[in-house]
């Protein structure tokens, strides 16, 4: 019989999944990853490679990362807050805090021109933009449509496009564009997560991060996450690669001092401007697991937890997000698969793959993974610091998961 630690982790799938990860780093092509298993009361971490691609300091426990649209889940949490407190109810509309918002114009069809609209049907609610379908967004089957060319030009703030503005001033951009698509009507990536941070920050009357801190990170003994990187911990973050499509060549995205995430941002983004650690996003993970608490601290009420990790979306809303993933899947194996989505995060609906049913979490786009798994009672967390401009860290994402599995007993 294979050896196997107190909590159902297989030390034979332990040394694989050390083995596998490995042969990334050893590849070249990611430059140092650090990755965490939690199950029970065991907790397992690997920290490999370095934080350069030419060498420098090797990758510790304690290196923080930039946790891109891995950020979402956590950011969740400050909004789950104000609902449980009844600040804010799920189907109020969104017009008080939000009046940007208000009186909405919808483009007659998605694609066509800006100024070919109709009267929104109803108010954009809370629900709407928790559950990503308030009627803006991503929409990877519509990126040469104007409204798509005209939301990155005022709302965008990537690496490439540089930092955004103040949050009054970034709601007044946004207040400016018709929707899409009916509020409620269609699952659309990202920009809702952003527009739920600044809800957050009007209904409690703070920063988005002072509000969070306060009410989640802190009780929660997150001291290395935030937006920003302070100048005691500035040497725990790694350069930020994107590699060239074609070449493979690592270019730097954002370099560590003096880099975006060295001072705090103007604008807190909800939907992907967490810097962080694997034992703080593992604590995060735990409280979930745990249905709200984490060693007697109450975060959220259980039925918050569950709103969040269980699917808040229509059978239609499902078909359209599943196919808006599907053609670029190679770029995020796994992302067209999981079917379900709660509030900022993956829920899965369908097994496809070596993840079960019911496992809940995202991804980022700086080569970031964090989920967790209540049916085996398991987290798992993998960061690197390779953007995923290439599939190479998306794969290494893949095996992490696939060999992850077989390591549970």
């Amino acid at each position: 019989m294979a050896a196997r630690n107190g909590d159902g982790i297989s030390e034979a799938g332990l040394r694989r999944l050390r083995e596998v990860l490995a042969r990334h780093v050893e590849s070249k092509k990611i430059p140092g990853l650090v990755a965490l298993v939690g199950r029970g009361g065991h907790t397992h971490v690997e920290a490999m490679g370095t934080m350069r691609h030419d060498g420098g300091p090797p990758m510790r426990r304690d290196t923080v990362f930039r946790m891109a649209s891995a950020s979402k889940p956590v950011t969740m949490a400050a909004a789950m807050v104000l609902l449980d407190e009844c600040r804010l109810r799920l189907d109020d509309p969104v017009d008080p805090w939000l009046p940007e918002l208000a009186d909405r114009r919808v483009l007659k069809r998605p694609d066509g021109p800006l100024d070919d609209t109709v009267p929104a049907r109803r108010p954009i609610t809370v629900r709407d933009l928790l559950t990503s379908t308030f009627g803006l967004g991503t929409d990877f089957e519509l990126l040469d449509a104007p409204i798509r060319a005209a939301l990155f030009e005022r709302t965008d703030y990537s690496v490439v496009s540089g930092p955004a503005p103040e949050p009054d001033e970034w709601m007044r951009r946004l207040g400016e564009l018709p929707l899409s698509y009916q509020p409620g009507e269609r699952w659309q990536y990202d920009l809702s997560n952003e527009v739920a941070g600044v809800l957050v920050s009007r209904v409690a009357g703070v920063p988005l991060e002072t509000f969070l801190r306060e009410r989640v990170l802190g009780p929660l003994g997150m001291r290395d996450t935030g937006f920003h990187v302070p100048p005691e911990k500035i040497d725990r973050l790694p350069t930020l690669y994107g590699p060239d499509p074609r070449t493979g060549e690592f270019l730097v995205w954002d370099e560590a001092a003096g880099g975006r995430c060295s001072r705090p941002p103007v604008f807190q983004g909800a939907g992907g401007g967490l810097v962080s650690t694997v034992d703080d996003y593992h604590a995060y993970f735990r409280m979930l697991l745990a249905g709200g608490t984490l060693d007697g601290e109450r975060i959220l009420s259980r039925s918050a937890v569950e709103l969040m990790t269980t699917n808040r979306l229509t059978p239609d809303q499902l078909a359209a997000r599943t196919s808006m993933f599907r053609d670029m899947a190679h770029l995020a194996p796994g992302q067209a698969q999981h079917g379900g989505w709660g509030f900022g995060m993956a829920v899965r609906t369908q097994r496809v793959d070596y993840a079960p049913l019911c496992q809940f979490g995202w991804d980022g786009g700086t080569g970031t993974t964090a989920y967790a798994d209540p049916r085996n009672g398991l987290v798992g967390i993998l960061l690197t610091q390779v953007g995923m401009s290439t599939p190479d860290s998306a794969r290494l994402i893949h095996d992490f998961w696939t060999t992850l599995y077989q390591a549970v007993d």
